[in-house]
């Protein structure tokens, strides 16, 4: 079929839309809240308007929701088509907080954006709508989280991603009018509403209605105290995103450059968060092998991902006995840098200070967790983002582009291995732990070292694990996105598993794409995969790639922990979870409701 767009002729297929034929042949339609990802066309926003002549006579139409019929004339670039696209976005700004320099997305905001694309010099609407944005709600009641809905523009981006990927169904849309905006269900607040803090709506908000919480200047205040010792580590998923920031291409290792840019703002001490997850692999590969040998409860789920065990507490409490009570890498460093390192570096625990680093905003919401404080000392002080750790160094003058990579100096917890780099990914957390039951059953490391049934980017993966001579093999499963980790929950709960281990991740693609990742304007991140390669080439390159062969995790138990699963060991590096799914009971029990009559 054929029809013309500004009067040259395109062919399309019965059913595409204007915008989407549009977008195909390289025409530029402003647009605002379709996201293609989700397939995700609304029309809310009304800004992709274009004029369409066809036997009904001209009339002005938007271009998401209008399908291309034979013999159509489409113009999206008259005087006419123009103005009424500029007056659109003029009455979208008025019934928007305007106050950007404060928002979390200045700079980098799709509206802001889209007032540039119509050509919008000035607004005749301002002030006029501007009082009803205002009485909307603020609410920070979230550990990791703000929900500022003076700034939101109704896209309904957040509410699909939540719905469609993580089949969560946190969010919704409360009031109408003037007074629509996000809510979260019949939650008295965001905190406890049957959100997991994921994120990934984050990633998706066009503007700074969904953003994480913002804690750099508590870190700029241990910076600034002669009297705080600062501890910074970051995440393995960090060192191929944070580049993307500074004009990197996707998946290129800034490792050396985060080190020299955290002691050119003033850390006290640098370590290293992969360092913990060789530690974790070690305990949740021994507690592994532990529930094979006696028989325990099987399938064992991971439980590196906050945002998945938040899902679980939530949602799916039955699950929690599944779920290794070894604590997270960033939990576990967080543990032994206030007991182990001030015992190694002879320095005084009251007077640490530890900040993480991480692609996740999840991990705000852990660190807050009071099973992984002591004594009310938390073991985490601060969590900052990757988007929050680049405005960090933006704020204190650091372009990590412009200064030389350095290595890591820390002879305690600095070192890892390829494993841990790999935990950045989604399939990282069950190849490393591959590699180590193997040696353990078989006192000898596996030949082929990269497990290529365990990577790639399917939603739900699986694969039959050899472990070695008269050791039988295992069947293993992994996924990422909760709606993938709903469906092995509920094997699982039902006794039908025929795993005996399972490894999930909150985020598509795993912390490559986390929450708290670099925000991206009307698609996923099309780097995604170079992050992932990113990772598995470090792997590839590293001198050791097994978590036990980390000489400094060696000297770990050697001289603090004594063995994996040891009484020390469970102390420190080991928790438990609690059934939350009754305290936002009925916000939670509806939206699962209503998720369930959906897909219906």
């Amino acid at each position: 079929m054929k029809a013309s767009i500004n009067g040259k002729e395109y062919t399309f297929e019965a059913g595409e839309s204007i915008l989407q034929v549009a977008r195909r042949n390289g025409i530029f339609i402003p647009s605002l809240c379709r996201f293609e990802p989700l397939k995700h066309k609304p029309a809310t926003c009304r800004v992709c308007l274009a004029e369409v002549t066809d036997e009904q006579g001209t009339r002005m139409v938007t271009a998401c929701d209008t399908p291309m019929q034979e013999g159509m004339q489409v113009d999206t670039f008259s005087r006419h088509v123009r103005d009424m696209q500029r007056m659109q976005v003029e009455m979208i700004f008025a019934d928007h907080d305007q106050e950007c320099v404060s928002c979390a997305r200045h700079g980098d905001c799709e509206l802001q954006d889209l007032g540039e694309a119509v050509g919008l010099v000035r607004n005749r609407f301002t002030n006029k709508l501007q009082p009803a944005a205002a009485e909307r709600p603020f609410d920070d009641s979230a550990t990791g989280m703000t929900r500022d809905m003076s700034k939101c523009i109704r896209c309904l981006r957040c509410v699909e991603v939540c719905r469609q990927i993580q089949g969560v169904a946190a969010l919704t849309v409360d009031g109408k009018g003037l007074e629509a905006c996000i809510g979260v269900g019949m939650a008295a607040d965001h905190r406890s509403s049957a959100c997991i803090q994921c994120g990934q709506c984050t990633l998706v908000c066009p503007t700074g209605a969904l953003a994480e919480r913002d804690q750099n200047d508590i870190v700029m205040d241990y910076l600034a105290d002669p009297q705080v010792t600062t501890v910074f580590s970051f995440a393995p998923a960090v060192r191929v995103l944070l580049g993307e920031e500074f004009g990197f291409a996707p998946g290129v290792n800034v490792e050396g450059r985060i080190v020299a840019a955290l002691r050119r703002i003033g850390a006290d001490v640098v370590l290293d968060t992969d360092f913990a997850a060789d530690v974790v692999i070690m305990e949740e590969g021994t507690e592994l092998l532990e529930k094979i040998k006696s028989g325990g409860r099987l399938p064992m789920f991971t439980s590196c991902c906050p945002g998945w065990i938040n899902y679980a507490e939530k949602h799916f409490p039955a699950i929690l006995p599944h779920v290794s009570s070894t604590r997270s890498p960033q939990a576990v460093l967080g543990a032994l840098a206030k007991s182990y390192l001030p015992q190694a570096m002879g320095l005084d625990v009251a007077r640490i200070r530890t900040v993480s680093i991480m692609p996740c905003i999840a991990k705000k919401d852990e660190a807050a967790r009071p099973e992984l404080a002591n004594d009310g000392v938390p073991d985490v002080d601060v969590v900052i983002t990757i988007r929050e750790f680049a405005r960090l160094l933006r704020r204190m003058g650091v372009d990590l582009a412009a200064i030389d990579p350095e290595p890591f100096d820390n002879p305690f917890m600095s070192a890892s291995t390829g494993a841990a780099v790999i935990f950045g990914s989604t399939g990282g957390v069950m190849e490393a732990a591959v590699r180590t039951v193997y040696a353990v059953l078989n006192g000898r490391e596996m030949e082929h070292i990269a497990s290529e049934p365990l990577r790639g980017m399917d939603g739900v993966r699986e694969a039959e694990i050899d472990l070695g001579e008269g050791n039988g093999s295992i069947r293993v499963a992994i996924c990422h996105g909760l709606r993938n980790a709903r469906i092995l929950a509920e094997q699982a709960i039902s006794g039908q598993s025929p795993y005996a281990f399972i490894e999930v991740m909150a985020c598509p693609g795993g912390c490559v794409d986390g929450g708290g990742t670099s925000r991206v304007k009307c698609d996923f991140h099309p780097g995604a995969q170079l992050r992932q390669q990113g990772l598995y080439a470090m792997d590839r390159s590293m001198p050791r790639r097994q978590s036990h062969n980390n000489p400094q995790v060696k000297k770990l138990y050697e001289d603090f922990l004594g063995a994996p699963n040891s009484e020390k060991a469970h102390h420190l590096l080991h928790t438990g979870y609690a059934d939350r799914s009754e305290v936002p009971s009925q916000s939670i029990m509806d939206n699962k409701r209503r998720l369930t009559l959906t897909e219906q």
